[in-house]
């Protein structure tokens, strides 16, 4: 499992909607929209951990 950084919610690598890559680690996403909005501005959602 692994956790959308955009939005929080828990979610299954092999089902989720996309994936990016950011500095050597992969982030996966429950949906297009989260995964759109991390890839334009990625250190915004990693910094709120």
């Amino acid at each position: 499992m692994a956790k959308d950084p955009v939005c929080g919610m828990m979610i299954d690598e092999k089902k989720s909607a996309g994936n990016s890559v950011y500095k050597g680690t992969t982030y996966y996403f429950c949906a297009k929209n989260c995964k759109e909005k991390f890839d334009k501005s990625p250190g915004q959602y990693l910094t709120m951990k």
